[in-house]
């Protein structure tokens, strides 16, 4: 759906008027692109600790135009203020901050780069894991890049974007994985997280088809986010397999015939749905996307008990009962990714959707949860929470209600189906196993929730 206020605030009237009012002004996102070959296009800028050097071995990887910034060593071309180019990506290397004091460098580094910034940059920290710290004021350190990473976010303009990630033990040969999804125009809708990366065993063959090889199921998949979904997974080398109800049959054919997938109608809350759907997996699946999801809104006063329960019954407990299945019987192979859609409602709330916010949060537990307890099979569980997102189920939403979603965010805008599905296809991917047990929000920084 068209956003005709970001089409009137970038045209040459609207920046004139909005910058007169002083409303919003929120750029246009630079997404991904077939036929794009390196995940940044423009200057990459390296800086800080000894995270920064594992980076720059395979930065070349990224993009042709790699810079430092700092301290000697260089890594590489020395960037200077105001003299270099204008940085795509930047990446700083916090793990080695120890105490209070060398804080000081998180100012130093970014605050003359950030006026030299691209348009849609990207931006990233490194960390070290403050819980997995035994000393307390290095913990101290590590922990207050969150409050830093967080707020230097809401700070960014003309679409750009700022992650933490801390890195654990082993985890430092995951780096470039991460760093082609947190760097690129894949994560455009995804700002202010942290994220947890562990030692993964499992690693990218090929970064033009991550995904090849691996069967990938998708539920919910004939139309909107589901169906987006099924089509990043195709795109990046999955076998997929779409499933939806049998009222959807004729667009989730039409689907599967376009990607050569297969297709299964299927109610998921049936007695029989694990059965039917193992029956329908005799290869097994690598990659289990659980998107299918329904809202019955109203307030708790006037919450009817059969929308109470349909909720319950298809945004969480069928996730958990074939899930399940599907482990037991070793229909989901060894080292597969389950990625779980719940929302920024179950971790903020929103008025009218006890029933809807109760089921995502309980994905989210479920992720956490579930997650150590696969490890040893080198199976990740994840969830994918994402804010307001442009499909036909917002374009029904009240006009007013509308236009606040899309601007309470630090982008100022919905995202698409697109961005949650990026999101998911790189949970999927072999290397994101170094990912498990998270929430990973779709949402432009939302202003609801943490």
């Amino acid at each position: 759906m068209s956003d005709r206020y970001i089409d009137f605030a970038n045209s040459s009237l609207g920046q004139r008027l909005v910058a007169a009012l002083g409303l919003p002004s929120p750029a246009r996102l630079e997404r991904w692109e077939a036929g794009r070959l390196r995940p940044v296009d423009g200057a990459l800028l390296l800086g800080g600790g000894p995270l920064a050097r594992n980076v720059s071995a395979f930065a070349h990887k990224l993009t042709e135009h790699i810079y430092s910034y700092g301290p000697e060593p260089l890594l590489a071309q020395a960037w200077i203020p105001g003299h270099g180019p204008t940085l795509k990506a930047v990446l700083f290397d916090a793990s080695d901050l120890q105490h209070t004091g060398q804080l000081k460098q998180l100012r130093e580094f970014f605050q003359p780069l950030l006026r030299n910034l691209d348009h849609s940059a990207h931006l990233v920290i490194l960390g070290r894991d403050p819980q997995t710290l035994s000393d307390p004021f290095a913990a101290s350190a590590q922990r207050a890049l969150e409050g830093f990473s967080r707020s230097l976010a809401k700070e960014l303009r003309n679409g750009g974007t700022l992650q933490l990630l801390y890195v654990g033990a082993g985890a430092e040969d995951q780096l470039e994985g991460a760093l082609r999804f947190f760097l690129s125009p894949k994560s455009a809708y995804v700002s202010g997280q942290v994220v947890r990366l562990k030692a993964c065993a499992t690693q990218v063959q090929d970064w033009t088809r991550p995904l090849a090889g691996r069967q990938a199921l998708v539920t919910g998949a004939a139309r909107g986010i589901g169906a987006s979904i099924a089509e990043t997974l195709a795109r990046d080398g999955a076998e997929v397999v779409l499933l939806d109800v049998p009222a959807a049959k004729a667009d989730l054919d039409a689907l599967a015939g376009r990607l050569g997938g297969q297709a299964i109608t299927l109610d998921i809350c049936a007695e029989d749905a694990a059965t039917r759907l193992i029956e329908q997996l005799p290869g097994g699946i690598d990659i289990v996307v659980h998107n299918a999801g329904i809202t019955r809104d109203k307030t708790l006063a006037n919450m009817t008990p059969e929308f109470w329960d349909a909720v319950l019954a298809v945004n969480l407990n069928a996730p958990q009962v074939l899930t399940k299945a599907l482990l037991d019987s070793g229909t989901l192979h060894d080292n597969g990714r389950v990625i779980l859609l719940a929302s920024i409602s179950g971790i903020a709330g929103n008025r009218g959707q006890t029933n809807y916010a109760a089921s995502k949060a309980g994905l989210i537990g479920l992720a956490q949860a579930w997650a150590p307890l696969l490890e040893d099979r080198g199976i990740s569980l994840n969830a994918v929470a994402p804010g307001f997102i442009e499909t036909q189920m917002t374009a029904h939403i009240p006009f007013a209600l509308r236009e606040a979603g899309r601007r309470m965010s630090s982008l100022g805008q919905g995202g698409l189906p697109q961005d949650v599905a990026e999101a998911v296809a790189w949970l999927a991917q072999p290397g994101s196993g170094a990912v498990s047990g998270q929430a990973l929000r779709v949402c432009g920084q939302s202003v609801l929730g943490a």
